[in-house]
């Protein structure tokens, strides 16, 4: 099973990707963790090492994806 995290900050360009694309993975095939990082702040150390620029963006086996820009990772600390 492939691990999947999903880093959002809570804007509304998020919780719509959170929902397309997030949720959509079957998961059958993908362990899917879902990290606010509007909720989480102590989290974004951790974004910022998989390699995440701005959020939404998922991470699937340590390759980031960046979805969209609803706002940089810099903006969240």
């Amino acid at each position: 099973m492939k691990a999947a995290k999903f880093y959002h900050a809570g804007c509304p360009v998020c919780v719509q990707a959170q929902r397309e694309i997030a949720e959509s993975l079957d998961p059958a095939r993908f362990s899917v963790e879902i990290v606010d990082l509007g909720q989480a702040r102590s989290r974004v150390s951790e974004a910022q090492a998989a390699g995440v620029k701005s959020v939404p963006a998922i991470v699937i086996d340590g390759v980031p994806y960046h979805i969209n820009f609803g706002a940089a990772l810099a903006e969240l600390k």
